[in-house]
């Protein structure tokens, strides 16, 4: 049973000192190539990627926490999505069908019929003497977890109501791996444009009204994503597995929602499951999110649907053979009043009732200058609804809304610069918000903007701006800008990752940026983190808390280096001349080269941070100097104790990992089984250490080598056919000098031209082959063990 609905409207309240925010500008700003374009042009995704609708392609803003760059700025990787160079054209029917009633609509004495077919840009994406319409109206991204690398992917809508998806696989490019709406034609053609086959048949495509009807059931307005559900797959053998899936859902024109079930990895369009269609009876709509409920480990989900009109309301989603997976038995309404107010953006925000003690959901959704929300918790008596309007946030209608999932903050802006951010605080009956003013005037000077997007973690908000007005006049040119602005302080930041639930950095980028900033400025890393790392460190002995440790050593190591002295990758003409001049003769140069050789190599030992990048002598020292030999010691011992502390922290990292290939390796071989995994030497190098003295380690190394009966399966060089010592957890070197680098998730050399890469550099690691089984498959899949990083 419903209860009332609590329909009145409140004021929002003013700003309380315990919610103060202070935002700061953060570097650099990227300027867009196009202008922006769609209703909400803005996006940011799990793994930190944020994407920007415009007028010829998404820009693609990767965050990366670059640990080799002594810079202050935030590193981004900047990739884009081309919008497609041909006009998308709907599929009503034949091909020679189509162009008849074309020309026949065109060419229509009524001019109802002939001015509405050729004023639409539907029945005419081509435009002729219109503009063309290029571009993007919306984008969206999944969950983390569906492409092949474990990444996400983007569902991306052009103006002209083509529906892609694309993945990111190799990092430099975007490969296209479904049209959705060519796919959805088909089946509707297939179907003669019927949902059910108890449907009546329809009119001839001659009918104008068919032929808009048909057009209308394939436009989309909208899509979203769900979380990854679990779905069972029969084996062969009548075994079932689980097979995780993801759900897309797509808003139509004509209110009718297609809900479209990929397994995972999606690969293309051979990973579609199913696709069913539900009629949300809603005239008009504009906008659609999904509901998902957790209730006494039950999941519950449903579709949010708001209309141009303003009703909101949700829809049941009945799905088969999603383990676990309910739904709601018939339609709720949030919101039932014609006013006009058109829904602009739904946002659905998972929360915990202190007072209650149980899950809810706090739904909110833009309508003109307000924000209405909803509250839906589920007790004995029922599903309970609290909604109510938030007036008095803005003078302008609201073009963009964003929400941190984490701890439910919701914030809105207007056109006119203003950001507002929404803190929910919960009564006994329902909620209040508490609410601050982010002037962005203040923080880049006057600017409009047309989109904002909150980071996954609620450390940065991502604007979207152009030039505002100055001295009462508007700007000649737009130019459109990326600008981040903080949300969170160095402390929160610290605090936030000290206590993550998640325990790992990648999916913590932008908490991790915002530490590396304060790092690098103040050249330190603060007391009390120190302090309350190494007692997690102490308490609990998880390796996030070393790969946070070993983060931090990293970025002061960088912050302590000298920034050299000219660009690094510019050529040094200078010095080239200086070198003919001063020698007479080739040979005479050949000491003065050997000596520049050993000075930069005793430099690189020194100051050997993993950078992939060549330090030319006109660099001079990277370490700080002064007049005399005696004041560089100083700086000196330090780097080399902070390299030694690196050092430390990756060894420990490392033999974790292998205790836990060693594990795998047991608990998956046959007596005396040879693997692909160095075994033994993978044994022998952890023994090798008489100062590691881990019981753990030596018991699982013991039942291991009485399982391989003094067999030592080594591996060989492929060029010369010798032995390869495990001497090195990074390399393998043979007798006659060959050179190969390890896996570093199996410890296998890679003896091909052709691997993997962590995002950041970091290590590298071999493709699976056929012949591996399910579980070094399984171990090939994980991410970095000093960064958290997926591999590519």
């Amino acid at each position: 049973p419903l209860l009332p609905l609590d329909a009145l409207a409140e004021e929002a309240a003013g700003p309380s000192a315990g919610f103060r925010l202070t935002a700061l500008r953060r570097e650099p700003a990227v300027r867009l190539q196009h202008g922006a374009s769609g209703l909400e042009p803005l996006a940011w995704s799990e793994d930190h990627r944020v994407s920007v609708s415009t007028a010829r392609s998404i820009a693609v803003l990767e965050q990366l926490s670059d640990v080799h760059s002594g810079a202050q700025d935030m590193v981004i990787h900047r990739t884009a999505v081309p919008a497609p160079a041909a006009a998308c054209r709907l599929k009503v029917g034949p091909k020679k069908e189509v162009a008849e009633c074309k020309e026949k609509f065109a060419n229509s004495v009524d001019p109802t019929v002939s001015q509405a077919f050729m004023l639409d840009r539907v029945f005419n994406p081509e435009g002729k003497s219109l503009p063309p319409m290029r571009g993007f109206k919306y984008s969206s991204w999944s969950p983390l977890g569906c492409d092949a690398n474990g990444r996400c992917l983007l569902a991306a809508l052009t103006m002209d109501n083509r529906l892609t998806i694309h993945a990111n696989l190799n990092r430099l490019q975007w490969v296209h791996l479904v049209d959705l709406t060519e796919v959805y034609g088909e089946r509707l053609y297939e179907a003669s444009y019927r949902l059910s086959k108890v449907e009546a048949p329809r009119a001839e495509l001659g009918d104008f009204a068919e032929f808009q009807r048909r057009h209308s059931m394939q436009t989309p307005v909208r899509m979203e994503w769900s979380g990854i559900c679990t779905t069972q797959q029969v084996k062969h053998n009548n075994e079932c597995r689980d097979v995780g899936s993801v759900l897309l859902a797509v808003l139509f024109e004509n209110g009718n929602i297609a809900v479209w079930q990929f397994q995972l990895p999606f690969l293309g369009k051979e990973s579609i499951t199913s696709c069913n269609t539900i009629e949300s009876g809603i005239s008009s709509p504009s906008v659609l999110s999904w509901w998902e409920y957790e209730h006494n480990n039950r999941k519950m989900s449903g579709l949010i649907v708001g209309s141009a009109f303003g009703p909101v309301k949700i829809l049941p989603v009945n799905l088969k053979a999603v383990k676990g997976y309910f739904t709601l038995r018939q339609p709720v309404v949030l919101w039932q009043e014609m006013d006009q107010l058109p829904v602009q953006s739904i946002k659905c925000i998972p929360l915990y009732h202190p007072y209650q003690k149980c899950s809810c959901s706090l739904v909110v959704a833009a309508r003109g200058p307000y924000v209405f929300w909803c509250l839906l918790l589920i007790s004995k008596a029922g599903l309970n609804v609290h909604n109510s309007h938030v007036t008095g946030l803005h003078s302008l209608p609201i073009v963009s809304m964003t929400a941190d999932k984490q701890n439910g903050t919701v914030y809105t802006c207007s056109s006119d610069g203003k950001v507002r951010q929404l803190i929910p605080i919960f009564t006994d009956v329902a909620l209040k918000f508490e609410h601050q003013l982010i002037k962005l005037s203040e923080v880049f000077g006057s600017v409009r903007t047309h989109g904002i997007a909150v980071s996954p973690c609620g450390a940065y908000l991502a604007v979207i701006t152009t030039e505002g007005m100055t001295n009462g006049l508007h700007p000649v040119n737009k130019n459109y800008q990326v600008q981040f602005v903080t949300l969170k302080t160095f402390e929160e930041a610290a605090a936030q990752l000290l206590e993550s639930s998640v325990q790992n950095l990648f999916r913590q980028v932008d908490l991790t940026d915002l530490v590396r900033w304060k790092i690098l400025k103040d050249k330190h890393i603060p007391q009390f983190l120190q302090e309350a790392l190494d007692k997690k460190i102490e308490s609990c002995g998880s390796t996030y808390f070393w790969r946070f440790k070993l983060f931090l050593l990293r970025i002061l190591y960088q912050s302590m280096q000298k920034a050299p002295s000219e660009v690094l990758w510019r050529p040094s003409h200078e010095d080239a001349k200086i070198l003919i001049s001063d020698s007479p003769g080739m040979g005479s140069t050949e000491d003065d080269q050997d000596e520049g050789t050993s000075k930069q190599a005793s430099k690189q030992n020194l100051c050997d941070t993993g950078k992939a990048m060549d330090v030319d002598d006109t660099a001079d020292d990277s370490l700080p100097h002064s007049g005399d030999a005696g004041g560089r010691e100083p700086m000196e011992e330090k780097l080399l104790e902070i390299q030694a502390q690196i050092d430390a922290v990756e060894m420990h990292l490392t033999r974790e990992h292998m205790k836990r290939v060693l594990g795998e390796v047991y608990l998956h071989t046959w007596i005396t089984e040879n693997t692909s995994i160095p075994t033994r030497g993978v044994c022998d190098f952890l023994m090798s250490d008489e100062g590691y003295e881990d019981r753990t380690a030596r018991v699982l190394i013991g039942h291991i080598l009485k399982k391989m009966n003094k067999q030592t399966f080594p591996e060989h060089c492929s060029l010369c056919k010798e032995i390869l010592p495990f001497t090195d957890r990074k390399q393998a070197v043979c007798s006659n000098g060959h050179i190969w680098l390890r896996c570093f998730l199996t410890y296998q050399s890679c003896q091909s031209l052709v691997y993997r890469r962590c995002l950041l550099h970091d290590s590298i690691a071999r493709h699976p082959t056929p012949e591996d089984p399910e579980w070094i498959r399984r171990l090939l899949q994980g991410p970095c063990t000093f960064c958290d990083s997926p591999v590519f």
